[in-house]
């Protein structure tokens, strides 16, 4: 049972790799605004591909950030029963709405998402702005890209159920393993 904790540890190193890189991705959009307002307001020169590069950018930061909010339960639930609630109990509710909300909400988002920016590939789609970013094909992309991340993220979150169910002990001696 000790794989199970491992596999865990696995999704959990892909999840950690997206927050890292939506939290640098975050760093970026905030030089991108800083820039963007100090161009508007001093120089008073505005560029088109600097707004729109604010939400790519936004847009990124969310999709990416999200397995990674899934990873360290930050996601949405009810805390207020949820903390109540035994371990097992816990478990079991995280197994029920990973199975019947968050995988095939994923799933289905990703595989049509995927036409979307297939379409949006195919057709050399670009801003619709004179000035604005080429290449619309790309943000659409980070759409089932995203998606499937969460459903990856997702499969992590059952096996950290599993564990709780099958390996309790095991799963304090996880979380004394990160504090050293």
């Amino acid at each position: 049972m000790r794989s199970l904790i491992y596999i865990e540890r696995l999704f959990n190193k892909i999840a950690d790799v997206l927050g890292w890189l939506s939290s640098i991705l975050f760093l970026l959009l905030l030089a991108n605004v800083v820039y963007d307002v100090v161009m508007r307001y001093v120089f008073n020169d505005v560029s088109i591909a600097f707004q729109e590069m604010e939400w790519h950018l936004f847009s990124a930061v969310f999709l990416l950030g999200v397995p990674y909010a899934i990873k360290a339960g930050g996601h949405v639930r009810v805390d207020v029963f949820y903390e109540r609630l035994s371990m097992k109990a816990q478990a079991i509710i995280d197994l029920l709405g990973t199975f019947i909300f968050l995988f095939p909400f994923c799933l289905l988002v990703a595989w049509y998402g995927i036409d979307f920016a297939k379409e949006s590939f195919e057709l050399g789609e670009t801003s619709g702005d004179p000035g604005g970013l080429p290449y619309r094909w790309v943000i659409k992309a980070m759409i089932p890209l995203s998606f499937s991340f969460m459903a990856i993220a997702g499969c992590g979150l059952v096996l950290h159920s599993l564990n709780k169910l099958f390996n309790p002990h095991l799963m304090y001696a996880k979380s004394s393993d990160a504090k050293e």
